[in-house]
C-alpha cells in the first residue's frame, strides 16, 4: 500500500492540469507546512525565523515545466530576486535551483546564459549556489555544465544520488574539482536498469560516498531525516578527526523540525532546504509520496478546525 501510495503521488506531481490549477487556487490542503509562501517577502521572514534559531538556509523557488525561453529566463529573474533579498536583508541562506527551470531541455546557451546571470549576482553578494539533481535523463548533462561553471566560479555546488549505479564513479571523477557536494539518497522514479531498487542497497552506497567525499576533504552537505545516516556521519566524523566546518546536516523545511534544532544544540551545522513561489504543487506531491505521515498530517489539517 506505501509504494502504491507513493507511486500515486509521484504521478500526480507530473500533471501539468493539476500544476495549474494548484497555481490557480495557491497554497491550500497542508502545503503551507512544506512552503514558505508565494512571495519572496514571505519567505524572507520565514529564513528571517529560522536564523534566529541557528539554522541556515538554502532557499528554493519552484518551478515546473517550463517548455520556452520566456519562461526559463523569469525564473532565472525569480533566482536573481532571491540572492538580492538575501543581500539586503543578511540573510544567512543560500540558494537551490533546477537548470531544467533556467531552460536545461531548451539548449545549452540558454541554460549556461541563465546560470551565469544568476551567478554573477551570487558572486557580488557572496552567496552559494547548489544545482539540484533531477532525474537520471538529465544527470549526465548536469554533471557536464557543472563541471564547466565550476571553472568559472568558485560558489557552485550540485547534488548527488546515492540510488543510482553511477554515483561512486561520478564521485571519483569530480574529486579533482574539490566539489562542495549534497549528498542524498534520490527521490525521482528510477528503473532499476539505472539505480537500486532495494532500500538497504541505497542506504549501503549512501554510506560509501558519504566517506568517499569527506576523507577526500572535500566539504559534504548530507540531506537526509534518516536517523541512521544522521548517526553515521556523527561517528565517522569522531571517528577520522573531521572537523564540523568540513561538513553540514540538511532536512527540508517542515519535517523533523525538533532534530533540526536538537542537532543545533549538539553544536553541528544545520541547513534548511526552505522553497517558495506559486509554482509548489510538483514539489508538495513528492513530500507527500515520502512518507505517510505527512499525508495523515495532511488530512487531519483539511479536517479540522
Amino acid at each position: 500500500m506505501e509504494q502504491l501510495m507513493k507511486n500515486t503521488f509521484l504521478f500526480m506531481s507530473k500533471n501539468k492540469f493539476l500544476t495549474k490549477m494548484a497555481k490557480k487556487y495557491g497554497l491550500r490542503f497542508g502545503a503551507a507546512r512544506f512552503v514558505a509562501g508565494e512571495t519572496i517577502d514571505l519567505a524572507t521572514r520565514v529564513i528571517q525565523d529560522l536564523n534566529k534559531k541557528d539554522l541556515k538556509v538554502t532557499i528554493d523557488y519552484l518551478g515546473e515545466f517550463v517548455d520556452t525561453v520566456e519562461e526559463a529566463n523569469e525564473m532565472t529573474d525569480h533566482c536573481i530576486e532571491a540572492i538580492e533579498a538575501i543581500g539586503k536583508n543578511k540573510l544567512n541562506s543560500q540558494l537551490s535551483l533546477k537548470m531544467t527551470s533556467m531552460g536545461l531541455d531548451i539548449s545549452d546557451e540558454l541554460v549556461l546564459g541563465n546560470m551565469r546571470r544568476i551567478l554573477e549576482v551570487a558572486t557580488k553578494h557572496n552567496v552559494f549556489v547548489t544545482i539540484d539533481m533531477e532525474d537520471f535523463t538529465r544527470c549526465e548533462k548536469t554533471i557536464r555544465i557543472f563541471k564547466q561553471l565550476k571553472s568559472e566560479y568558485e560558489n557552485i555546488g550540485t547534488v548527488i544520488q546515492a540510488y543510482l549505479y553511477r554515483t561512486e564513479n561520478d564521485i571519483n571523477d569530480l574529486n579533482s574539482l574539490n566539489p562542495n557536494l549534497r549528498l542524498v539518497k534520490g527521490a525521482y522514479k528510477e528503473p532499476a536498469e539505472v539505480a537500486f531498487p532495494d532500500k538497504k542497497d541505497v542506504d549501503e552506497n549512501f554510506k560509501k560516498i558519504i566517506k568517499m567525499h569527506l576523507l577526500n576533504g572535500n566539504f559534504t552537505a548530507i540531506a537526509s531525516h534518516d536517523e541512521a545516516m544522521i548517526e553515521y556521519t556523527k561517528q565517522l566524523v569522531k571517528e577520522h578527526n573531521i572537523p564540523n566546518d568540513q561538513f553540514e546536516f540538511q532536512m527540508l523545511y517542515g519535517i523533523r523540525v525538533e532534530r533540526q534544532l536538537e542537532l543545533v544544540k549538539e553544536g553541528y551545522n544545520m541547513r534548511v532546504y526552505v522553497p517558495y513561489g506559486t509554482d509548489w504543487y510538483g514539489y508538495f506531491m513528492r513530500r507527500l509520496a515520502e512518507r505517510p505521515a505527512n499525508v495523515a498530517f495532511v488530512l487531519k489539517g483539511m479536517f479540522s478546525k
